[in-house]
Formats: structure tokens, sequence, C-alpha cells
């Protein structure tokens, strides 16, 4: 679902910055009559393996659950992390995650993201002395990802203090909350939790007894909606909020249209960074690699309906393309059908084909797209999917009646049965597939979160009465100034603007080398 176009730009100022790494590489050098040996060795041994090692996974555990990083640790502990009492090594209890012990092991996930994080990293190397968030105290709301705790430990490094809460009941890393936790930062999240665990995870960043937040940042608008819920003295008080999602800044401009919007807020999800980067490359990455993880599938051949072509959808048709499904799209916007038209697909409706369709995956941002009705008329086997909305999309309470069956088969992978046998595979209840199942590219999330630090260092540091009750986005310039900040990547050499040149296009030659109404 598109967003209304804001009427007004933040105000932002960019230094150059270069940002350098050095690559390394390894040499592998193996010897062909070791590696004959090797095998000779591995083959005898075969008939002295004992029927079942130590710590071998049960031919039950599903896949997920042996090689997703986002479903590596402490499934197995029931006892809810509100019941337990932790503390790190140092002595720090405020926080609130699966198993504080796994706090190493998400370290050396974090080191793992920060490698690929070129604009974040660079961001946290430039300004850690002049602290620009000295006195900020953000509440956080995002993905509990290797990649989000990069951002959380570049704003501290910068000056704030951070409450960090996760956005999804199923992508937190456990490990990774540990690590963030047991380096000092409030804490609250797991994957698993129960929605009354979800709620009193944010309102534990939102309104705690030493605690209250100045700075919002959001991640599908639930941290401002329970704030307005239920804290209106502190949204009242806030000195803005950054929304990275497309149902989040979707809220915020109702906010804004009804009155209720008290307090300046930035809408990342339009920025160029976060929809031509981090929207359609995210997904283009991640989609196959959730469905393989979570079902196995080959897509050769597949009957696939993917409903939107938004940025979302256009990168999931083209991974799915790529592997040789037969992809069928649904769209409402004219220009969005007639681009995927362009690009080779059929533009359908869900009624016409969803009875010969061997997947659905719903990537249009809007709530009740895949029904009941919808479900009832699938075939046997037929894969649900969500990339889309957060939770919204796919009619799951329909699905949670007496006539129907759920069979859980691997973590987050249900059989839904219906009373004549047939059944369909509904992955992680409707929720974002993506970040159940795997992790995402760390240089591509660099890029959206550079942008988001960014934005919070704009709203925090303008002078009181600089922006209204209104939502922004930030300059082109910005924009262009966060791609820069990645291009170290590819050793990439951008060419120079002449005088005559920038004078013959009215531009600066330093930028912004597009206009505000200009389409990438």
């Amino acid at each position: 679902m598109a967003t209304a176009k804001p009427k007004k730009q933040a105000h932002f100022n960019v230094e150059e910055q270069k940002y350098e790494r050095e690559d390394t590489s390894e040499k592998l050098q193996e010897e062909d009559l070791l590696e004959f040996k090797t095998k000779q060795r591995r083959r005898s041994s075969v008939a002295k393996l004992p029927k079942a090692l130590p710590g071998m996974r049960k031919a039950s555990t599903g896949s997920a659950d042996s090689y997703s990083p986002c479903s590596s640790s402490g499934e197995e502990d029931d006892v809810s992390p509100r019941e337990k009492k932790q503390q790190s090594p140092n002595g720090f209890a405020d926080f609130c995650v699966r198993n504080i012990g796994q706090a190493a092991a998400g370290r050396k996930e974090i080191v793992l993201a920060e490698q690929e994080m070129y604009g974040v990293m660079a961001l946290r190397k430039r300004s850690a002395k002049e602290k620009p968030l000295q006195g900020a105290h953000i509440a956080c709301c995002t993905h509990v990802t290797a990649q989000t705790a990069v951002l959380i430990e570049t704003l501290t490094a910068l000056g704030a203090k951070v409450r960090w809460s996760n956005c999804n009941i199923y992508s937190t890393q456990n490990e990774v909350a540990a690590a963030v936790a047991a380096a000092g930062t409030s804490v609250f999240a797991w994957k698993g939790q129960t929605e009354q665990d979800f709620w009193w995870c944010i309102e534990k960043c939102l309104a705690d007894d030493s605690w209250q937040p100045n700075m919002v940042l959001d991640d599908g608008g639930d941290a401002t909606d329970l704030l307005l819920r239920k804290h209106m003295a502190i949204f009242n008080k806030l000195k803005g909020i950054v929304e990275e999602s497309v149902i989040g800044v979707h809220r915020l401009y109702q906010l804004a249209k009804s009155g209720k919007l008290t307090i300046p807020a930035m809408n990342i999800t339009d920025s160029v960074t976060k929809s031509k980067f981090d929207t359609i490359y995210n997904c283009r990455e991640t989609v196959l690699d959730a469905l393989k993880r979570a079902t196995d599938i080959v897509f050769g051949g597949m009957k696939i309906a993917v409903c939107g072509y938004g940025e979302v959808g256009r990168g999931c048709c083209q991974s799915l393309k790529a592997m040789g499904a037969v992809v069928m799209v649904t769209e409402i916007d004219p220009i969005c059908a007639l681009q995927a038209c362009m690009e080779g697909f059929v533009i359908v409706q869900l009624n016409e084909v969803i009875e010969k369709v061997d997947m659905v995956i719903t990537c249009t941002g809007n709530k009740m797209v895949l029904l009941r009705e919808h479900m009832d008329q699938m075939k046997s086997g037929c894969i649900v999917c969500n990339m889309g909305h957060p939770y919204m999309e796919i009619d799951v309470n329909s699905l949670k009646s007496p006539d129907l069956t759920w069979q859980n088969i691997r973590p987050q992978v249900d059989h839904i049965v219906w009373p004549n046998g047939k059944r369909i595979v509904l992955l992680a209840e409707g929720r974002l597939a993506n970040l159940g199942y795997c992790s995402t590219p760390s240089f591509v999330v660099s890029v959206t979160v550079t942008t988001e630090a960014l934005a919070l260092i704009d709203l925090f540091k303008a002078p009181t009465g600089y922006y209204g009750n209104d939502i922004y986005l930030l300059p082109k310039k910005v924009d262009e100034y966060v791609a820069s900040l990645h291009l170290s990547k590819f050793d990439a050499h951008l060419t120079n603007l002449s005088e005559e040149q920038a004078k013959y296009l009215g531009l600066s030659t330093q930028g912004p080398f597009k206009t505000n109404h200009y389409r990438y």
C-alpha cells in the first residue's frame, strides 16, 4: 500500500565521509593424498558409529531449527523469561531475554554483521567522539537481530540511552538479545513470545520507574500505538518518532489527518535508500532462503500467486522467476500492474487461480488479503506465506475454527487440515516468513539503519519548534550520502560533475543530483 506523499522535507547537513575496510582473503590448500586417506578413514569408521551421538538432533527436529540463525537458541526452555532472575557477569539485570548465557554466541553474530554494515559503522566511527545523541532516551521497537543490534550499539556509542523490544514475536535472535543485554543495554525480547509477552516487552521500553523516552524508533507502529493508548503524556513530550515500515507510516498519516499527531515524525519507508534498496533487495535475497528452510521445496515449474507488485512483490517475483517458477501477480494499481506485465508476469484476480496454484505469497502491506474463502478453495499441499504486513494480510483467525485441525510440523510450519483430509501449509502463522526462518543481508540492512540513525540525530538536534507536528522525509542529499557510504564495498569510483555541467543542469557539483520529484 502506498502512503501519501509528505509535504515537508527535513533539514540535514552532510559532511563527506569515506569508510574503507581492509579486505582479507584465505587460501586453502589440500593435498590429494591426504584427502583420499581422510575419505577412506571416514568410510571405514561408519560401521563403528553409535546409534546416537551426544547432541545429535532427533529426526523429528525441523530443518529450520537445525540451521536457521533465527531459531538457534533456547527453544527447548519452557520457562518464560519473565519468570527468571538473570544478570550479566557485571551485575546488570535490567533486561529480559531467553538466556543471558548465550551472550558470547550472540556477540559473534554481531561482529559478523558489522563487517558488512559499511554505512552505519562509518557513522559510528565519524561521530563517536562528538556524541550527537548525548541526552537522547530512545525507545526502540524493531526486529531483534544481529543487524539491528549494530544500529542499537551505534546509537549507544553516539551518546544515547536505549531500551529495546522486538516488533515481531518470531524474528528475535535470542543469542543476539543476550549479547546486547550483557553489554549493558536494556533488552526485552525473545523468540516465540505470546501476545501478552509482546506488549509487556514494549511497555517496559516506554514506561518504567527509572525511564521515560524522549524519542521513539518504531517498526510497525506498535510502540507508537501503545503510547497513544496508555501514555499520552509521554507521547506529547517526545522530540519525535522515526518510523520504518509502510503500515507504521500509514498510521502516522492517519493520525496527522485526524489532528492527533502532536509531535514531528520521520518517514523512513518512503526514503530512496529504504524503498529502492532494503525493501526490494532484502526480499529478493530472503524469500527463497526462507521457503527452502521451511518447506524443502523445489521452485521449478511451481505455480505461485504473488499478491502485490510493489517493491516487496517485485523482489519476490524476480527471485521466483529466476528459479523457474510460474509466477502470477494480483495488483490493484494499474501502474504496478503494467510494470509487472512488462516484466513478463500475468496479472490475475486471486479467485481466478486460487484452485490451481501451489503457493500464495502476500506482499501488499494491506489487511485481509487472503481470506478463509480463498483457503477453502486451495488444493491440498498449497503453501501460504506472508512477506508483507507483519501479521494482518492473511486471515489466520478464521483458520482457528473447530472444523479445522492444526498440526505443527516444524517450528513455525503448520498443517491446517480440513475435514475431508485436505491440508495447507501455513508459514509463521501468517507473520513475516523471511524474518522467521532466516537472517537478513547485513549490507542491505545497513542502508536502512544508517538512514534511521541520521533521522534520529536530525530530530534530536533540531531546535525547539523547527519541526511542526507533521511527517517529514530526510532530504535527497542524505539519501545520496547514505548511498555513498556503501560504495566502498564495490570499489566504486564516482564521476565528478564539472562546473559547466552542473550549471547546465542547474545543480551543485556536490549534489543533490536529482530533483525531489525524480523517480528512481
